[in-house]
């Protein structure tokens, strides 16, 4: 999802995953609706670090998906290791970077082993190094089958992630396309001028 701020991005990944009613309508995904969804998790772009250590925030989420207790621990070191953190499972969560802490809300999202996986401009504000790191499990994940549905403003990052694109303005769906279709040839004056850097109101 791509949008100026303000575009209703976030406030359609809480819709979706069901954390803000729609004023209207119904989410559906496949031909399920609403609480047929199936599993889904959602990360937001400032994430929560519980005052534990990282092993314990992902053993948490764990926990939450019902992981049952004598496989958590197992469990917790496979996904530190998927995001590339096995070696700080020890250190308090709040002590790390604000890219690493990305990298433990992503493992502690996957715990729940999600069909749809919601990401809230999840590189924001990391420095090229950690926004790799960050897009390179975005990638894996959905290499597993997980569908990603992500917002951002990051026109680069679309570029290299993006298979489709919508794009949003006030709140309005202003285009849906294949993301060469989006770049290559907007159907919209709104996207082709946010795609040359034009202020979208």
């Amino acid at each position: 999802m791509l949008g100026p701020n303000g575009a209703g991005k976030t406030s359609l990944l809480r819709v979706c995953m069901g954390l803000a009613a729609p004023s209207a309508g119904t989410v559906s995904w496949g031909g399920r609706t609403d609480r047929g969804l199936g599993r889904r998790a959602m990360l937001l772009q400032k994430p929560v670090m519980l005052r534990r250590s990282v092993a314990a925030n992902v053993a948490y989420g764990l926990a939450q998906a019902g992981c049952r207790r004598h496989r958590r621990a197992t469990r917790t070191e496979e996904l530190l290791d998927r995001v590339g953190l096995l070696g700080l499972a020890a250190r308090p969560a709040r002590h790390l970077s604000s890219g690493e802490q990305q990298r433990v809300a992503l493992a502690r999202a996957l715990a729940r082993e999600p069909e749809i996986l919601l990401l809230d401009e999840p590189t924001a504000s990391l420095d090229p190094a950690a926004t790799r790191h960050v897009e390179e499990i975005i990638v894996m994940a959905s290499q597993s089958g997980t569908k990603i549905v992500m917002a951002s403003h990051d026109l680069g990052q679309v570029r290299r992630l993006a298979a489709d694109v919508v794009f949003l303005v006030c709140g309005r769906l202003c285009e849906h396309a294949s993301v060469d279709d989006f770049f290559d040839r907007p159907s919209s004056a709104e996207a082709a001028a946010f795609i040359q850097g034009e202020l979208v109101l």
